[in-house]
C-alpha cells in the first residue's frame, strides 16, 4: 500500500498579510503498487501527449485549466482513493498557542486526516516531499507512526515532487479540496467532480 500526502495554502495565521484562509493536506492512497505503476506511467504518457518535457512538473496551481483538466482525466480512471483534511483558520475559531507554530500545526493537520483514513491503512509505505525542512519531516514520520499506532505505517519516505509523479497527483487532489472549499476561483466544483468518485472523505475542520 502506497500513500502519497502532499498540502495546499499555508499555515500562518495572518489572513489580512496575505495568509491562504484555509489549509487543505491531501492524502492519496493505492492500494495495489502496481495500479499506482500503472497511474504514474498515464501521467508520464500525457506530459508527452501535451507536448511537455519529460522531467516537466505538474503542479495544480501553477497549470492552466487546460492542464488541470486533462491531468485529472488522464488519472481518474485508476483505482486510487483519497482523504482530505481542511482547516479553517478563521481566528474566531482556531485557538490555542500550537497553531502559532508551522510546525506543530502541520503535524496536527497530518495528525487529523491519518485519523481519518487510518481504517483503510496497513503497512503503508509513506511517501512525503521532501522539500523544505528534512529535519521537520524527520519528525513529522516519527510522530505519524506515533499517532497512528502499530502496523498502520511501514515506512516513511522522502521524495522530491519534480521526480515523482504520484507526488504531483497529492498535490493535485490537496489543490482540488482546497479550491473547492473556498468556491471563488473559476471551475473550482468541476475539478473536484472529475475526480469524486475517488474521494472517500474530506473535513473541515474547525466547522
Amino acid at each position: 500500500m502506497l500513500v502519497f500526502i502532499d498540502e495546499s495554502g499555508d499555515s500562518g495565521l495572518k489572513i489580512e498579510k496575505g495568509s491562504s484562509r484555509y489549509f487543505t493536506i491531501g492524502l492519496l492512497v493505492f492500494e495495489d503498487n502496481e495500479e499506482a505503476l500503472n497511474c504514474d506511467q498515464r501521467i508520464k504518457s500525457l506530459k508527452k501527449e501535451l507536448g511537455l518535457p519529460e522531467n516537466y512538473e505538474f503542479h495544480c496551481k501553477r497549470n492552466s485549466d487546460k492542464v488541470r483538466r486533462a491531468f485529472l482525466v488522464a488519472v481518474s480512471p485508476y483505482n486510487f482513493f483519497y482523504y482530505g483534511i481542511v482547516i479553517n483558520k478563521n481566528p474566531k475559531k482556531l485557538w490555542g498557542e500550537g497553531f502559532r507554530h508551522k510546525e506543530s500545526f502541520y503535524k496536527y493537520a497530518c495528525g487529523l486526516v491519518f485519523e481519518n483514513a487510518k481504517e483503510k491503512l496497513e503497512k503503508a509505505t509513506i511517501i512525503i516531499d521532501e522539500s523544505g525542512n528534512l529535519d521537520f519531516k524527520r519528525q513529522l514520520a516519527k510522530y505519524l507512526r506515533h499517532q497512528t499506532g502499530e502496523g498502520v505505517i511501514k515506512k516513511v519516505k522522502m521524495q522530491r515532487s519534480e521526480s515523482n509523479n504520484l507526488l504531483q497527483l497529492a498535490d493535485y487532489v490537496a489543490s482540488v479540496i482546497n479550491r473547492s472549499v473556498q468556491n471563488k476561483r473559476k471551475w473550482s466544483d468541476e475539478y473536484r467532480k472529475i475526480i469524486a468518485h475517488r474521494e472517500i472523505y474530506v473535513q473541515i475542520w474547525p466547522k
